[in-house]
């Protein structure tokens, strides 16, 4: 699997170099830039008298759903592959004996055995997921419509506290914006996701965004020190005269890289040793843990990116980056053996913790990828072993994932696929549906208009329903 790794070139530094941070500068943008366009993007924008929220596990590569929510023992040989379902606390759900944290809380999430679109490049794939439109193009990575991010970063505003409504958290190398499709097309670049870059399991891992660069502490022009890191900016700024100099913008940016609420919300060593490894000290592990910190202190939309869970370390030699199981790319069993555990700690913690801290009514997290993997095995030669073994290739005709809170009924399966995983027979879904039960818990009506660069209207969702058996039910 090959996504585009470009970066944008920074270029030279400004007097205010201070305000130039982390992810915003993928952009080319300062953080005062961003907050300007932001703001010129407001007009028009509807309000959205909501507290919920969305987590949502993206899963790059595409997972395979016969290893996974999908499994079909009685196929044949070619098709079902080694691993064999358990049952869960719910009767009649069954998962791969690989997720047995999963089978202690069926009850607290639902799998969708039954979404389906036609895409089945990468490039597509994610474009066709991640806009809800059958992008232009079927490959690349550069969307021709604004991803759901951009959309609820448009809808949803920015909080006054500075911290971010729509966040994204990837690993180092992946954060250019149409490496997963999050660009925001007609929107323009205000309206991209808050991204956090890196392994949030390192013990050095900082989030860039919100803190000062090194080497800018003696570029501030009334002469504020920030040898002591940004807690001894918060202290020089006021008896300083830098907020006096600033214009809004500034100050609005120098709020949110001073905020202690902020900075808060993305320190995950305010969490117990318990809970961090629980969760598991891993990529997975660590981003679920700080999508629910996010979610907890306010922010609206968070998107986690698992792709390796252990990025940086020795892989497995027949095991994937992400989840892209061609045989080329993996062994597709031993690559499961592997990963599927980070996966079932990772998520069953961040499900379980939601419910235990109360989130499990407000928030709603999805679990996908954007695609299936095809139902029959294949064989080839790995790029990486040099020997024979089994893979499945990109299949968007099926694929499964997991719905879990959001007030949402759970403890069930919708929709089915054929004996052999090929195709859905029962309650046939596309992305579309998805989104929009995603719209409606946030309070997004996606019927509403957007205008793009020639001045016409386009409808948030050209199509699509939530998705009825799991919305809640009227009271």
């Amino acid at each position: 699997m090959s996504f585009s790794t470009s970066r944008f070139c920074p270029g030279p530094l400004r007097r205010r170099s201070f305000l130039e941070i982390g992810g915003l500068s993928l952009l080319g943008f300062s953080l005062t830039d961003f907050l300007k366009l932001k703001a010129q993007a407001e007009a028009g924008k509807l309000p959205v008298p909501s507290d919920t929220s969305v987590i949502f596990i993206w899963l790059p590569g595409g997972p395979p759903h016969m290893e996974t929510y999908d499994m079909k023992p009685d196929a044949p040989v070619e098709y079902r592959g080694d691993f064999r379902p358990i049952r869960t606390n719910v009767p009649g759900i069954e998962v791969c004996e690989l997720l047995p944290l999963h089978a202690k809380i069926a009850d607290k999430f639902t799998l969708i055995r039954s979404v389906c679109h036609e895409f089945a490049d990468h490039g597509g794939g994610h474009k066709r997921f991640m806009t809800g439109r059958d992008p232009k193009e079927p490959t690349g990575f550069v969307n021709d419509a604004p991803a759901v991010t951009s959309i609820v970063t448009k809808m949803l505003g920015e909080r006054a506290d500075g911290l971010p409504n729509v966040v994204a958290g990837v690993d180092a190398g992946r954060s250019g914006i149409d490496v997963f499709s999050l660009g925001a097309s007609y929107l323009g670049p205000s309206q991209v996701p808050f991204m956090v870059v890196g392994d949030p399991s390192k013990p050095d891992f900082q989030v860039q965004n919100i803190s000062v660069k090194p080497g800018m502490e003696t570029r501030l022009e009334d002469r504020l020190t920030l040898l002591h890191g940004i807690d001894q900016l918060r202290r020089d700024a006021d008896r300083g005269s830098m907020m006096g100099a600033m214009d809004g913008f500034n100050e609005q940016a120098f709020g949110m890289l001073t905020s202690s609420k902020v900075r808060e919300a993305f320190d995950l060593s305010k969490e117990p040793d318990r809970v961090r490894e629980r969760y598991g000290r891993h990529a997975y592990g660590q981003r679920g843990l700080l999508a629910r910190r996010l979610i907890e202190a306010g922010s609206r939309f968070v998107t986690m990116v698992w792709e390796n869970p252990q990025p940086g370390q020795t892989m497995p030699k027949d095991c994937s980056y992400n989840w892209d199981s061609h045989a080329v790319n993996c062994h597709l069993f031993n690559d499961a053996r592997w990963r599927l555990p980070y996966y079932d700690q990772a998520l069953t913690a961040l499900i379980e913790d939601l419910h235990q801290r109360g989130l499990e009514k407000k928030t709603l997290l999805i679990a996908t990828g954007e695609f299936g993997r095809t139902p029959k095995l294949s064989t080839s030669k790995g790029t990486q072993t040099g020997v024979m073994q089994p893979g499945r290739d990109h299949w968007p005709k099926s694929m499964s994932m997991l719905v879990s809170g959001g007030n949402m009924r759970t403890g069930q399966i919708i929709g089915a696929t054929n004996a052999k995983g090929e195709h859905p027979v029962e309650r046939i879904l596309s992305p579309n549906d998805l989104w929009a039960t995603v719209y409606a818990h946030l309070g997004i009506d996606a019927t509403q208009n957007l205008i793009d660069h020639q001045g016409r209207p386009n409808p948030i969702l050209p199509y699509g329903k939530p998705i009825e058996e799991i919305m809640p039910q009227a009271t």
